[in-house]
């Protein structure tokens, strides 16, 4: 009987994956972490990032869709702003970004229920990557092709003589933006297959699976959701108008 009892029991254990360090099995609960809005923003600011790569890398006429996907993303990232002031709570900057907290998390001694979202130092490469990504667009739409001048960027008459400088900066930029982002996939991956800590399932679901108290959570309404689209579509449209 005891022998059948450890069987079921290793066997239950192995199923859920969850276990403590003495062996026995830990209840966690299902708690909804990243909302819709969210999950879109990061899954199409990746897609479009690596066509602005693929295009910027080929050149020729995909350079108007290049054009054309670097206003998108500057739509995306003014929509990501203003839902890092008032959307919900994990996706709000004031929640979420604590550096001081840095140190707490590397001890171990903050939990996952204290910060469900992004960790501190997730916070801290969120952040990087969206100012990285800013810059990367305004230097991009303030740019010109001094050779052809065929593809300009939608503001690079604003710039003026300029142009030329941003576009320096824009192709010189990149580099670092590879470097933030491959660090940011190699350590979401880092803590999958050796944290055993999936990251990415989160964000594709909005789930994650935490024990003890869960945290209390709110989530931003259709009428915030609709003031960000409707600023981020403002602005994009300020852009296009700006260069016509």
């Amino acid at each position: 009987i005891q022998s059948g009892l450890h069987i079921f029991r290793q066997a239950l254990n192995a199923c859920l994956k969850n276990t403590n360090q003495y062996g026995y099995f830990i209840m966690k609960q299902k708690l909804k972490v990243w909302d819709l809005p969210t999950r879109l923003f990061h899954w199409l600011l990746a897609a479009s990032v690596a066509f602005m790569w693929y295009s910027g890398e080929q050149g020729g006429d995909i350079m108007a869709w290049h054009l054309r996907c670097g206003v998108f993303i500057f739509g995306l990232l003014v929509f990501r702003i203003c839902w890092g002031i008032w959307g919900s709570d994990t996706a709000r900057f004031a929640q979420f970004f604590k550096p001081w907290q840095v140190g707490r998390y590397l001890k171990g001694s903050l939990s996952e229920n204290e910060q469900p979202g992004h960790n501190p130092l997730g916070a801290l490469m969120v952040v990087a990557l969206i100012g990285a990504v800013l810059f990367q667009v305004v230097t991009g739409l303030l740019s010109s092709d001094e050779n052809a001048f065929l593809y300009n960027g939608y503001l690079s008459g604003l710039a003026g003589s300029a142009s030329a400088d941003f576009r320096k900066l824009h192709v010189q930029f990149f580099d670092l933006l590879l470097i933030l982002i491959g660090v940011h996939v190699f350590t979401v991956l880092l803590y999958k297959f050796v944290k055993k800590h999936n990251l990415i399932t989160p964000m594709l679901t909005g789930y994650k699976y935490l024990e003890g108290k869960l945290p209390d959570l709110k989530f931003a309404g259709a009428g915030k959701l609709a003031a960000a689209l409707v600023i981020a579509a403002a602005a994009v449209c300020a852009v296009v108008f700006a260069g016509a």
